[in-house]
């Protein structure tokens, strides 16, 4: 009991003077810091530079591959953004044509211009006018779920999709 209020008592060793702390390794040999036998290789100076020089250049070279394939993900996502804005203007300007009609989703429209430049939607089909349009014909889009216009050659299915198939389409690649 006597020895526990000494240990108590006494400073910690960070507080001793060097001469009476006890800096050697009290755990097992293998997690020692240092050689603990004579048969022990010595760790010089130089050594320990080495081996710190060669994980900075590691930890440099993986951090590099690492950062490498971030700036290559953040590209694609760039050009991923680019495409979803580009379809976004392009669906926005597609659906301010003019229409005399209710469109439905699922439906095939067809897209003229005027001499004037008006856009406008017709559910007639360039091949249904008999001899020729009567304007340019722009191109044909089917009106999607999401409000979306797929040009009718990408979407390659009947007219009449139904929507549902028109979604799952859309998020199956």
């Amino acid at each position: 009991m006597a020895d526990r209020h000494e240990e108590r008592d006494r400073p910690s060793a960070a507080r001793r003077p060097a001469h009476e702390r006890d800096d050697r390794h009290h755990g097992p040999a293998s997690a020692s810091p240092y050689g603990l036998s004579t048969l022990a290789p010595s760790i010089s100076l130089v050594d320990v530079a080495g081996e710190i020089e060669r994980a900075d250049a590691m930890i440099g070279a993986v951090a590099h591959s690492k950062l490498r394939v971030i700036a290559e993900q953040i590209r694609a996502l760039q050009a991923k953004a680019r495409e979803v804005l580009d379809e976004a203007r392009r669906d926005l300007d597609l659906h301010r044509a003019r229409c005399s009609f209710s469109r439905r989703v699922g439906h095939v429209y067809h897209l003229y211009r005027r001499e004037g430049g008006e856009l406008y939607w017709s559910m007639v089909a360039p091949h249904e006018w008999g001899t020729a349009p009567p304007h340019e014909f722009v191109g044909s889009y089917r009106l999607g779920a999401d409000q979306s216009w797929t040009p009718a050659d990408e979407a390659g299915e009947t007219p009449d999709m139904p929507p549902v198939a028109d979604l799952v389409r859309k998020l199956l690649p």
